[in-house]
């Protein structure tokens, strides 16, 4: 057996709001729920994905809903697909937004990769699908 794919994908940023607007207002994901200063959820494709406040997790109280604890110290990294033609224009996008690119280029596999931060320093990739393609 095996998964047939990802549900939902969490991010754990510092400051929810400003992140939250970077998602919504800048790369255009749909809101479908949020839990005040804690989390923020998208909808991205067919997956959600969820925005977790680092430091309201780590004070959240015992009790609630059985979820085990989970979280991340550092940078997080995402990676959205986007086709070479897509890829450009996120790049224009990005930078009327004021948006810093961080770096983009041709994998040895001939896919194309842009790397830029979001708000809270978590590393956002635009890349072809073909990146992962098996030759």
């Amino acid at each position: 057996m095996q998964p047939s794919g990802v549900l939902e994908t969490a991010l754990y940023v510092t400051d929810v709001e400003a992140t939250a607007r970077f998602y919504g207002g800048v790369l255009g994901l749909e809101c479908i729920l949020r839990a005040g200063e804690e989390s923020v959820f998208f909808r991205c494709g067919p997956g959600v994905l969820i925005l977790f406040n680092a430091l309201k997790l780590q004070e959240r109280p015992k009790g609630g809903l059985p979820i085990p604890s989970h979280g991340a110290t550092g940078p997080g990294h995402v990676c959205f697909r986007a086709t070479r033609d897509e890829i450009a224009e996120w790049k224009s996008h990005l930078e009327a937004h004021g948006v810093a690119i961080e770096s983009e280029f041709d994998w040895p596999n001939g896919a194309h990769s842009l790397y830029f931060r979001d708000p809270s320093g978590n590393s956002i990739e635009f890349a072809e699908p073909e990146l992962w393609n098996r030759k």
